[in-house]
């Protein structure tokens, strides 16, 4: 891929427009054309059973309802073991949401839609497993019908939020709608960084992983499974990865997207410790222009802390929700209350001897 210099301008040119092509192996396979807002009526690219093989190494199934010899409804979902004693289940790595997927009613049914989902929706319940803990996100699109039938089963219904940008505006609108301070960030980076498409899966595994080993983390999602969802999507052309490097060649920066027939998700980003966070501005505002190219919503994928829906507010969008589902047995909470608390008083320890020794070193000091 070309790599281009954004110029200094009010609206910064486009860069080369990303020339991968929808084939025919990337299509879904729709239960109903999607509908937002009204009940999520086809699979999402985290539904896909390739992502699903791929993010678990083949452990999953599904809850399925049918009609005669006809699927109406599914609900994917992985069981694992915790602890070597707990059945739990829980999202698979990199998979944002999931939830019921129900074809729509026939027009001539004579009932209302909402009635309709939330019985196929307690069908699909009485699949799911007998769990210590049971946790899923599900779409933005799930609707009322199917989060009254979570709390009618006895789950805890509860509220996330995503924020999303739709690709309606042209580019110019679009950089008008950003914060001021967000196109001076954008800007000033597009003075420092270049922005290309990163064709490794390895290149970026490597990458993501060297910075966390900076910050002293671990990569919670596994580096394998990263590697082998990303060379899937790829394989796929369901995604790609762009990157933010400086002028001497180095990468500074690098985000994951990957994409369904109505949405790119921002699915990972990592950025060197020592680089200006506008290596990462520079990458969201060209997301957006390769969702806007491509016709579909943006999704940033949850505003997780208050830091980061103030930097993402920044680009515009609306905020949405999703519902999760949630049911946990008693027994597992109460070992997962003495544990938090464990964990709490072994770090109260940990940081008041910290404290201590630095104050005898203070004191030997003077």
């Amino acid at each position: 891929m070309k790599i281009e210099k954004i110029p200094m301008s009010a609206v910064p040119a486009p860069l080369k427009p990303h020339s991968v092509k929808r084939s025919a192996d990337q299509a879904l396979d729709p239960l109903h054309p999607h509908q937002p807002n009204k009940g999520l009526t086809e699979r999402t690219l985290f539904h896909e059973p390739w992502w699903l093989d791929a993010t678990t190494d083949n452990n999953w199934q599904a809850a399925v309802v049918k009609t005669g010899n006809e699927t109406i409804a599914e609900m994917p979902y992985s069981v694992t073991t915790k602890s070597r004693l707990w059945r739990v289940s829980y999202l698979p790595p990199l998979t944002r949401t999931l939830g019921p997927v129900i074809r729509r009613q026939a027009a001539d049914a004579g009932g209302p839609e909402w009635v309709h989902r939330l019985e196929v929706t307690r069908q699909l319940i009485a699949q799911l497993p007998d769990c210590a803990h049971f946790h899923q996100l599900a779409d933005p699109s799930a609707s009322d019908a199917e989060a009254a039938a979570f709390r009618l089963a006895g789950y805890n219904v509860s509220v996330q939020f995503t924020l999303r940008l739709s690709p309606d505006a042209d580019e110019e609108s679009a950089w008008s709608r950003l914060r001021w301070n967000t196109r001076n960030r954008i800007r000033r980076s597009s003075e420092r960084f270049l922005i290309r498409e990163i064709e490794n899966v390895d290149t970026f595994v490597d990458f993501y992983d060297a910075n966390l080993v900076t910050r002293r983390l671990e990569n919670e999602y596994g580096s394998e499974v990263m590697r082998r969802v990303l060379r899937e999507v790829f394989a796929r052309r369901a995604g790609t990865i762009i990157g933010s490097f400086d002028h001497d060649g180095s990468l500074c920066a690098a985000t994951a997207l990957v994409w369904d027939r109505c949405n790119l998700y921002y699915l990972l980003t990592t950025r060197q410790a020592t680089s200006h966070s506008g290596a990462v501005a520079l990458l969201v505002w060209e997301a957006m222009k390769i969702a806007r190219e491509r016709k579909l919503d943006l999704d940033f994928d949850g505003t997780s802390t208050a830091g980061i829906l103030q930097f993402l507010a920044g680009f515009g969008g609306h905020l949405i929700h999703r519902y999760q589902f949630e049911k946990i047995r008693a027994d597992f909470a109460i070992c997962r209350g003495i544990r938090s608390r464990s964990r709490e008083r072994a770090k109260r320890r940990s940081e008041a001897s910290k404290s201590e020794r630095s104050s005898e070193t203070n004191e030997s000091n003077r």
